[in-house]
């Protein structure tokens, strides 16, 4: 059709660009590559011609996807099963990823990061998702960490902070946001912060945070004067050792046990002023820059997550003979792993497109939305769909498939709820509809 871009052809050995044979899923008994669509761009030379949708890998894409996967393959997929068995918290899985230049993929190269953008850090995030998706979510949340110190840190903080983040001389970064009455709703937040003459005091507590038991660097997040609702918060960085901070005990959880979550608590916790970050006041509109940007490392982890739950029931249905005959050859085996792939391909669409937008410095709050309520929804779906195609067998824990279903669930809950994110989505729509848009 005119105006559409060809597929690109493949591209970097193992590594394809689009292809029409192509769904989303691992042919039988082959690897599958990494992505399909690394990239969604819109443009247009004229206001009456078809947008041009470029489908094809930079150099950047390909090496980051290839640097991930082999990670993923040699560091992660190894020792998944046993995280996921006896939990605790993967510092080694994190340290050689650090070593490959993965917890800073999309921060500057001046601060140590690798400056590839978010569409790589997309790749990234899907590919090491399919081996471990507990060591992938403390990975996701470090690259937020570092950004949000990039993009709202002051020259010192951004000197002295992101470069150890991204050399993972950490550990790893923490958000402190969420609380007992300030999940989706920050405005309740009740943790405070002093003005002292020395610099604040922080006092509260917070709940369900990722990496609590180990991370180096919190961002918290307090209530700095009583304005209403959101307005009166402001953040701060507060390292992992400073005296009133305590970690609580890790969570026991229904999945990703390879990744520790804990309630923090502030007990008189004394901070300079050099920890406030982005200005008093302004805690609220960081908050929403990193948990809009989060949304797309957890949609691509989801994807990663039930791409390789596909993957596994393909190779079963294709090895398992019933009634004579392959599994891989019934009609109901077949149209549930087609439905997995139409809609995580779907899924992968909506993702990158958000990552394209942020990336390019484009409005994409909405589209990140779309993005994490598609694709986490439909990962489950097709998590789900796994285990029914392979039967019995997908209920036992030496078949995986159980595993990536216990850890996509909560892909729907943190980063902004599914109902939070159909909120976001409704109130953009209703805004553009109003301004006659």
């Amino acid at each position: 059709m005119e105006g559409l871009g060809s597929p690109a052809p493949w591209a970097g050995g193992s590594v394809p660009g689009p292809s029409p044979r192509w769904s989303g899923v691992a042919p039988p008994g082959g690897r599958p590559p990494g992505f399909v669509l690394p990239a969604f761009v819109l443009s247009s030379s004229s206001r009456s011609s078809l947008p041009v949708l470029d489908f094809t890998p930079s150099p950047t894409h390909l090496e980051v996807a290839e640097v991930a996967r082999a990670a993923a393959r040699d560091v992660l997929a190894p020792n998944a099963a046993r995280w996921d068995r006896e939990g605790g918290f993967p510092s080694d899985n994190l340290a050689q990823l650090a070593e490959r230049g993965l917890l800073a993929i999309g921060v500057g190269r001046s601060l140590g990061g690798r400056g590839a953008g978010t569409v790589a850090y997309s790749l990234a995030v899907t590919e090491l998702a399919r081996a471990c998706a507990a060591t992938t979510v403390a990975l996701c949340v470090s690259n937020m960490v570092a950004e949000v110190v990039e993009a709202f840190g002051n020259a010192d903080q951004r000197g002295h902070w992101v470069p150890k983040l991204a050399a993972g001389a950490l550990e790893v970064g923490a958000f402190a946001l969420s609380e007992a009455g300030a999940g989706s709703d920050p405005g309740g937040m009740r943790t405070r912060a002093r003005k002292t003459a020395k610099g604040w005091v922080i006092d509260g507590s917070k709940l369900w945070i990722t990496s609590g038991s180990d991370a180096g660097l919190f961002v918290v997040w307090a209530r700095t004067n009583d304005s209403p609702g959101p307005r009166g918060l402001s953040c701060f960085l507060v390292p992992g050792d400073t005296p009133g901070l305590t970690r609580g005990k890790p969570e026991h959880k229904m999945g990703l046990n390879g990744s520790t979550t804990t309630a923090i608590e502030f007990d008189g916790c004394e901070v300079s002023d050099d920890a406030l970050l982005g200005g008093e006041g302004t805690g609220f509109r960081v908050a929403m820059m990193a948990l809009d940007g989060g949304r797309i490392g957890i949609a691509s982890q989801a994807l990663g997550i039930a791409l390789q739950a596909t993957d596994l029931a393909i190779a079963h249905a294709t090895k398992t003979t019933r009634f004579g005959r392959p599994l891989a050859t019934l009609q109901g085996v077949q149209w549930p792993l087609a439905d997995n792939a139409t809609q995580l391909d779907a899924a992968r669409l909506l993702t990158l497109r958000a990552a394209w937008l942020k990336e390019n410095g484009k409005p994409f709050s909405r589209e990140a939305s779309i993005a994490k309520v598609y694709a986490t929804e439909a990962s489950f779906a097709a998590c789900n769909r796994a285990i029914e195609a392979m039967g019995a067998a997908g209920y036992d824990a030496a078949a995986e498939v159980e595993r990536h279903f216990r850890d996509v669930r909560v892909t729907m809950i943190y980063e902004g709820t599914s109902e939070v994110q159909r909120i976001v989505i409704s109130r953009e729509i209703m805004r553009r509809f109003s301004e006659g848009g």
